[in-house]
């Protein structure tokens, strides 16, 4: 029996996808809900499941290719019984060519996904590769053996020959933008286009964070399963500074009467990090409620979904401050852009020991650039410093978060 592989829905939100890697080819045989193809929308990536058992005989789109909810994308014959999957039938499959001793070129073959992610890796071409896997596919293996013959170094020119003509001066490719990009670029275009956006600039002191980690670091881990970060005590700081200045927590909703502001009583942090398509901001909902494990247990989860690209768009969604720490990457200091409809964001910077003044003497301490970006339409300068302010505090005084006060 052929079955149909379709588009699932996704959101309300969301009618169009762009097909990423296929991780099966034609021919293949797959069991039931194993992942077959990514697939990519504006908001998250996931895998489209084999709704049966049975063998792959058609795909109607290439990777790259947009595709809309509902549409058909390939097609599978299902297993019989449990059995060995059916031999390809309608409708008319590709042929899948006999093994063969003689290696083909990768242009006229099918490529493997880790051949795939290799290549593209080293910015190979396909035409560069030979495959000489079943039916002229393109392995893993052959992609490296590529690899190594173009970084041989090339033979020296006999005397009196002539000079080898200069290589290209360089090479271009042009690949579709992401659904995932095309919509962070919208996004953060709107941002810069539709909020008065301003930044203040404070640094802390990270002595005392540094300290409890140290003396606790390992009690924590060995009861909790996840190393104490130094991400959930910046939580816990925003989340009182934003109790200090709740209009940071709000937002500019337009009723269209001149627009409203609505304050929110709940505190859903986004937290920004390195996906595998890209930046991605999932969210901490409820992290007033989370001790420090739970706020760190959760953050751990999310990020390696977001690498794996294993996030639902619940978990994209909905968040009323955001937490983007460029200091993993190194970054000293940044202006962090509001994701919209959030009127602010943190930025946090690496750590640097920096000579500071403290009672009339210079010592050194492990100082943190922090930045606050804000919609300035509905939060006052002096308010911005005052969040600011508050959250270096509590960093620097972190049994303040305890005992609230």
């Amino acid at each position: 029996m052929t079955v149909e592989l379709i588009v699932p829905e996704v959101g309300e939100s969301i009618t169009e996808v762009q097909i990423g890697t296929w991780l099966k080819s034609v021919g293949d045989v797959v069991e039931t809900d194993e992942g077959l193809v990514e697939i990519d929308t504006d908001k998250v990536s996931f895998e489209l499941p084999a709704p049966v058992r049975g063998k792959i005989v058609k795909i109607l789109k290439d990777a790259g290719d947009p595709a809309t909810v509902g549409e058909v994308i390939g097609f599978m014959e299902a297993a019989e019984g449990g059995g060995e999957a059916p031999a390809a039938a309608d409708p008319e499959p590709e042929p899948v060519p006999e093994p063969t001793t003689e290696p083909g070129p990768a242009i006229e073959s099918r490529i493997m996904p880790a051949a795939q992610r290799l290549m593209a890796e080293h910015g190979i071409p396909p035409a560069d590769v030979t495959g000489t896997g079943p039916g002229g596919r393109v392995l893993k293996e052959d992609v490296e053996r590529a690899i190594a013959e173009k970084q041989a170094p090339s033979p020296s020119p006999a005397p009196g020959a002539p000079a080898p003509s200069p290589a290209p001066a360089g090479e271009e490719e042009v690949v579709p933008m992401s659904p995932l990009r095309r919509r962070v670029a919208e996004r953060l275009v709107d941002a810069q286009q539709t909020m008065a956006l301003l930044t203040t600039f404070n640094e802390i002191d990270m002595t005392a964070v540094m300290a409890l980690r140290k003396t606790h670091g390992e009690a924590f881990l060995a009861k909790h399963g996840v190393k104490l970060g130094f991400m959930s005590f910046f939580v816990k700081a925003v989340i009182d500074a934003l109790k200090l200045v709740p209009v940071i927590n709000g937002e500019i909703r337009d009723s269209g009467q001149g627009g409203e502001i609505v304050y929110r009583n709940h505190y859903d942090i986004g937290v920004a990090v390195g996906g595998g398509k890209g930046l991605v901001v999932p969210v901490v909902r409820g992290a007033d409620r989370l001790s420090f494990a739970e706020v760190e247990q959760t953050i751990a989860d999310l990020a390696e979904r977001a690498q794996k690209n294993r996030l639902t768009l619940e978990e994209l969604s909905g968040g009323t401050f955001t937490i983007s720490n460029g200091g993993i990457y190194g970054s000293l200091l940044s202006t962090p852009i509001v994701n919209p409809p959030q009127s602010g964001i943190l930025g946090l910077h690496a750590i640097q020991q920096r000579p500071v003044g403290i009672d009339g003497e210079i010592v050194l301490r492990p100082m943190m650039y922090v930045a606050v970006t804000y919609d300035h339409r509905i939060v006052d300068g002096r308010e911005a410093v005052t969040f600011l302010r508050r959250i270096k505090d509590c960093i620097e005084n972190p049994s303040r978060m305890l005992l609230e006060i």
